[in-house]
């Protein structure tokens, strides 16, 4: 069950529409003109996470990042004299219905104005909050955020459609790190999940666009768990590169155990170059001995500038975070809760006093344009469609995380 943060529950309100009129009692959470989960004083947000699955995959850490951020906005006031009752997350267990489920009683039971943060690589709730007119917002790693009016990834759509903008921040902050792209070759090893497949596809791009040689994309590794024997896989890699391997290792993959397994095999197999995903960057994994070991040297690849970085906004984070509660380990799924938090309540802010749903999303689909160094730049309607094209880079060296490649946005390709 979701539980509830920030300010005191809402009161019931009477509507008087005139001598002649019986009173009309407001539903819980709404205004006298019908906003689902607003009041003079407050407006209800709850949010649906993948806090657990079978493979051990979590998001959980989003929840403090959405909560931190929510906290600071009521500390200063709350947005046009509302603060935000934050209900928490529900669980999806990574399962499609769960999440079309949680979505479901998030509005219909819970009565709040949007899902915040939607953390959840199989999130089955789209269509429904689409239909509601409900918006979300969160990591928009799968394609049903994509195409939509009410979802609003702080990273725009990762899973563009043939034709459309595709990134190419990852491979040309690659190319930049490496010295050039120039005889250099790339090979993309992904799980058999739809999310993780079209992942590949968009990846490759932005590594062909930068200038590396495609040597093989592998999608046959099941998603479901890390598999028994790697040999298989860390084989297709080490000859991919016309009989050689890859001067390039990208990881779509989403799951520590995973990558910690790909890496610590490659390695046994004398693999040399360089390694990068989009998960590897979490201090919590490096408790582990063996997983610090498999993941030395690893480049990964967050869509928010890193921890480590001297940049303002970061610092606010931080102290953020802190606040809310103290000792955290901060993890990428803690940032990416926290920044789509901060989205909205920049789109909330410039909505007005006056909200309601179609009002916020008039809004957010009409010219919305946000930057900040935390996350680079968010730009609707457009990233409904395709993805902002900013991203950092952060190396794992010597057990201690460093900034490879500060936050840096580039323009988009058309998705082949």
């Amino acid at each position: 069950m979701a539980r509830r943060y920030g300010v005191a529950g809402v009161a019931t309100a009477v509507v008087l529409l005139g001598a002649c009129a019986a009173p009309q009692q407001q539903q819980q959470g709404t205004t006298a003109q019908g906003a689902p989960g607003v009041t003079d004083t407050t407006i209800r947000i709850g949010g649906v996470l993948t806090k657990t699955s079978a493979s051990g995959y979590s998001t959980k850490d989003a929840e403090i990042g959405a909560k931190a951020r929510f906290e600071r906005a009521n500390a200063e006031g709350g947005v046009h004299g509302r603060k935000i009752e934050f209900l928490g997350a529900e669980d999806d267990g990574q399962d499609a219905a769960k999440g079309d489920a949680a979505a479901k009683k998030l509005v219909q039971k819970d009565q709040v104005f949007a899902l915040v943060p939607v953390h959840a690589p199989n999130f089955g709730g789209a269509a429904f909050l689409e239909q509601q007119g409900v918006p979300w917002f969160g990591w928009a790693t799968g394609p049903q955020w994509c195409g939509t009016t009410t979802g609003f990834g702080y990273n725009g759509c990762l899973a563009p459609k043939q034709g459309a903008g595709s990134q190419t921040w990852w491979g040309r902050q690659m190319a930049e790190l490496l010295g050039g792209a120039e005889g250099k070759s790339v090979y993309v090893q992904t799980s058999d999940s739809s999310g993780s497949k079209y992942g590949g596809t968009t990846i490759s791009r932005s590594f062909t666009a930068a200038g590396f040689k495609l040597a093989g994309v592998n999608s046959g590794l099941p998603a479901a768990a890390p598999p028994p024997d790697w040999l298989p896989y860390v084989n297709k890699i080490m000859t991919s590169n016309d009989g050689k391997a890859p001067d390039v290792v990208v990881s779509v993959i989403a799951g520590t155990k995973f990558n910690v397994g790909l890496y610590g095999a490659l390695k046994r197999a004398g693999y040399k170059g360089a390694l990068t995903d989009a998960t590897s960057y979490d201090a919590a994994i490096l408790k582990d001995p063996a997983s610090a070991q498999a993941l030395e040297g690893v480049i990964a690849a967050p869509m928010f500038e890193p921890f480590e970085s001297s940049a303002p906004e970061v610092a606010r984070l931080r102290q953020d975070v802190e606040k809310v509660a103290p000792g955290t380990v901060l993890t990428q799924h803690l940032a990416i809760g926290y920044w789509a938090a901060d989205i909205f309540l920049d789109m909330l802010n410039k909505t007005g006093k006056d909200l309601t749903r179609q009002k916020f999303l008039a809004t957010g689909n009409g010219s919305y344009t946000y930057e900040n160094a935390g996350f680079g730049r968010i730009q609707y309607p457009k990233d409904h469609s395709e993805p902002n094209g900013c991203g950092a880079l952060v190396k794992l060296d010597n057990g201690a995380f460093q900034v490879a490649k500060s936050m840096k946005c580039f323009d988009n390709v058309p998705l082949k």
